[in-house]
């Protein structure tokens, strides 16, 4: 039977005893931003929908930095211990941190270094001896610059330790539920589901770093002499490794979206233009542009593809301001984006309430009352809080009388 918290009654069809549903959890990646952004939603769902219980879904999959949470989850990490092992940093035995990511790549530049003296006489020979023109002849020295800027072993190192703990495992062969993180093979370009049969026997953290190995910010990953590379090459979430297996239910979290700038939003949030961010904005706006019409056009496929599976997408805010200039390697504004998600995904469940709930009915999962609507729970503690202001205001009463008229409409 779905499970109750005090203050709420399920509705009808969760109240029903219904025959094991298949759900699935799928997360899209987005970097250090990305997993703080679905923690703090996934924490939000486990709240706020009564029947629900992620820690028990039929399959997981994680792209990129998605993999992270979606082997915590299938590992038995409950989304709040992910919250202090990855942001809160309050658990002293489970502990990922996010700025050992900033450590340079020494290893992958000296051994780049070392060929230089090489390719200067092969490019030299080629010059002088051959008659190639001088930039024919130089270009080889392209394979001296270094595939990654960063060292992402640590990836592996932090999260090998974390899973290696009674109750863990490394292994996607000993996990109760199927996980498939997708990675992409450098030298053919075709995506590889890590945890399918053939592919299950390398180790979910160094499957994690693999798929998260952005091109040009991490080296290749190795693995039994073949590189990969990020999973979100060529999809964005690749949920269809899931749906070809037969899901009700696949929920999916994508952290990065367009961002939608507003001169007439609030001051300390306003951007009129990106321009003004110089080419860090604007290669951010390209990227999420990219991957997120990638997303819409999949979720259309999935649609006609499987009518059988009811599916659920959610996502930040376009004009989260607040979201796209976030400092993911301040740990304090890691604990305030993981806050901000939390509240932005139960404000999301409210505003949608009334069209999500008949999908969420066929499959047992309610809708929590008191979690969703008290205006004083919290994901982490941030100190005093202020008082709401009159937008906040208006948005909860309006939430409150769009929740009312549904309930009337229903009662109709």
């Amino acid at each position: 039977m779905p499970r109750t918290r005090p203050g709420h009654r399920p509705s009808a069809a969760a109240r029903r005893t219904t025959p094991a549903t298949r759900v699935a959890l799928a997360f899209a990646g987005g970097g250090p931003l990305g997993a703080i952004y679905e923690i703090g939603a996934l924490c939000a769902l486990d709240d706020c929908l009564s029947g629900l219980q992620v820690n028990h879904c039929s399959h997981y999959v994680g792209v990129s930095a998605g993999g992270f949470i979606a082997a915590g989850l299938a590992n038995g990490l409950t989304p709040r211990q992910m919250c202090r092992a990855f942001i809160d940093a309050s658990d002293p035995d489970d502990r990922f941190d996010p700025a050992r990511l900033m450590t340079p790549a020494w290893g992958e530049f000296c051994a780049r270094t070392a060929r230089l003296p090489s390719l200067l006489g092969d490019a030299a020979w080629d010059w002088m001896v051959r008659g190639r023109t001088m930039t024919q002849a130089f270009e080889r020295l392209g394979a001296a610059m270094p595939t990654g800027v960063l060292d992402n072993e640590d990836i592996h190192r932090q999260i090998q330790e974390m899973f290696s703990r009674d109750g863990r495992t490394n292994d996607f062969r000993e996990l109760r539920a199927r996980l498939t993180l997708v990675a992409t093979e450098l030298d053919t370009g075709e995506p590889v589901p890590f945890g399918r049969p053939g592919w299950d026997h390398v180790p979910i953290s160094r499957a994690i770093q693999a798929s998260a190995a952005l091109p040009g910010l991490f080296p290749p990953v190795e693995i039994n002499g073949r590189h990969y590379v990020d999973g979100a090459l060529k999809k964005t979430v690749h949920a269809t490794v899931a749906l070809d297996e037969g899901v009700d239910l696949l929920i999916c979290l994508n952290p990065l979206v367009p961002f939608h700038a507003d001169p007439a939003a609030r001051e300390e949030h306003r951007i009129p233009s990106l321009v003004e961010g110089g080419l860090p904005a604007v290669m951010s706006q390209t990227f999420r542009s990219m991957i997120h019409s990638r997303l819409a056009l999949g979720f259309k496929q999935y649609e006609r593809s499987y009518p059988g599976t009811d599916f659920v997408l959610i996502e930040p805010d376009h004009r989260d301001a607040k979201l796209f200039l976030a400092n993911t390697f301040s740990y304090r504004q890691r604990r305030e984006m993981a806050e901000h998600a939390y509240q932005q995904t139960r404000r999301w469940l409210r505003h949608h309430q009334a069209a999500l709930q008949p999908r969420l009915d066929r499959h047992g999962i309610g809708m929590d009352e008191a979690a969703l609507r008290d205006p004083h729970r919290y994901l982490i503690d941030l100190g005093p809080r202020r008082t709401p202001g009159p937008v906040e205001r208006l948005h909860a009463t309006l939430d409150e009388l769009q929740h009312r008229l549904h309930a009337m409409g229903g009662a109709a």
